[in-house]
């Protein structure tokens, strides 16, 4: 059974090829004829909210968060950007500063494009606007998610349906029946739920309870992912 016929999956997790995969030759050419590659650790800041964009980032290994800092120090993630997506695209089209920050969630290799090079191919590619504009959409359709989550549902509720979105994020050559290590720290857990660190610990330790999650260390293995939907109680 696929988790498409008992949860919403697309509202959230965009599965698709990459951004620049299939773009004609010429253009991909132009696009990445002076990119530079560079291995992120965890943690480590791709660019921060309120910089100006020389160029856009492109994730070729690993995953970042997108994320807003509060006045108080605190974070809200606000999405979780996979291998062949963008980053930093938003603020180059606009012309004007991040509106949010970027950081790696674990080591990843990413490549850097610059703004001239990415924006002299824009003008020319209507495939790759197609791309750009179907990915602007989806980010939006997350964050408008996110926000009617927040008002509307529990904290267990919510961390239940983070966890089947997590699920999806971190398969890597899945097949039915294979376990998915969700490898992610309870402060990223926290920040992306929008909650304290206390109630991640608490309700995942109902969830191993319940037989619905394992814990290796920081890694979390769904056994259950039937009752996380039932739990979300998404429509």
């Amino acid at each position: 059974m696929s988790i498409r016929e008992i949860f919403p999956i697309d509202k959230w997790d965009f599965k698709s090829q990459s951004v620049l995969t299939g773009l004609p030759e010429d253009e991909l050419q132009v696009l990445t004829a002076h990119q530079t590659e560079n291995i992120y650790s965890k943690g480590e800041i791709i660019f921060r909210e309120g910089g100006y964009p020389s160029g856009i980032f492109y994730i070729k290994k690993g995953k970042a968060k997108k994320y807003k800092v509060a006045r108080e120090g605190g974070e809200q993630i606000i999405y979780v950007a996979n291998a062949g997506e963008l980053l930093g695209f938003h603020a180059v089209l606009e012309g004007d500063r991040y509106p949010d920050s970027a950081a790696a969630l674990e080591e990843s290799l990413i490549a850097f494009i610059p703004k001239e090079d990415f924006l002299k191919v824009l003008e020319q590619s209507s495939e790759l606007s197609k791309r750009l504009l179907k990915t602007l959409s989806h980010e939006f359709a997350v964050v408008v998610n996110s926000l009617a989550l927040f008002s509307q549902h529990s904290v267990r509720e919510r961390l239940a349906l983070q966890l089947v979105v997590l699920r999806e994020k971190y398969k890597i050559d899945f097949t039915p029946g294979m376990p998915v290590e969700i490898n992610l720290s309870r402060e990223d857990l926290a920040n992306l739920v929008g909650t304290a660190r206390e109630n991640i610990v608490r309700t995942l330790s109902e969830f191993k309870a319940e037989g619905i999650v394992e814990t290796r260390g920081r890694k979390i293995i769904v056994k259950d992912v039937v009752a996380l939907i039932k739990i979300a109680d998404y429509k």
